[in-house]
């Protein structure tokens, strides 16, 4: 649920439905695309989602609303980067290291 206003399912039985068909193409995109099933679960698109409205919005607070998280610090998990991303931003600080 987004908010009390507008809610993305009105009760529990159809979301677990939405779950369900969500869950079923998911599998149907790995079979096609060759990508192991056990490694796709619908709430990667959750994962997805954070990080792309953080990148984009560059606001935690806002991120953790959007979420429904009340603690920044349960949002910080979206936030995880790479080691490999991490190096890129060093890089382009031109430090000697």
């Amino acid at each position: 649920m987004i908010s009390d206003r507008f809610p993305l399912w009105k009760e529990e039985r159809a979301r677990a439905t939405v779950r369900k068909q969500i869950w079923a193409e998911m599998k149907r995109v790995c079979r096609k695309a060759g990508v192991e099933e056990s490694k796709v679960f619908p709430h990667n698109l959750r994962h997805l989602f954070a990080r792309m409205f953080y990148q984009v919005s560059r606001d935690i607070t806002k991120l953790a609303d959007v979420l429904g998280y009340s603690s920044i610090d349960t949002t910080r998990i979206y936030l995880v980067s790479t080691g490999y991303k991490h190096t890129k931003i060093l890089d382009k600080l031109y430090l000697i290291l």
